[in-house]
């Protein structure tokens, strides 16, 4: 896992990379996505995806920041452990943060 520094910088770049992911959803749902998009907006439900999946991570990504699972992350960082290893084990061991 990034620092909260790092992840700001990368999210203020204008031209981020994107990749491609399959992602199965109920038919209506993605009916409702296309129906409001543009009323919202966006140019289309895809976009709109983007939009929801960014809030909800903002609002993650901010209860984290400054609590004890950051503060754990960075201790074990410091002492070598991979942030893949870290964010399993965090997973692993069901924190919740709020």
């Amino acid at each position: 896992m990034k620092t909260m520094r790092e992840r700001v910088k990368v999210k203020l770049q204008r031209d981020r990379p994107m990749t491609t992911i399959s992602l199965r959803m109920p038919e209506d749902v993605i009916g409702d996505l296309k129906e409001i998009a543009p009323m919202l907006g966006f140019s289309g439900y895809q976009p709109l995806m983007r939009s929801y999946i960014g809030k909800g991570l903002r609002k993650d990504l901010q209860q984290l920041n400054g609590s004890q699972v950051e503060a754990l992350t960075e201790s074990l960082r410091k002492q070598g452990i991979a942030d893949e290893q870290i964010s399993r084990a965090i997973a692993d061991a069901g924190f919740r943060t709020a």
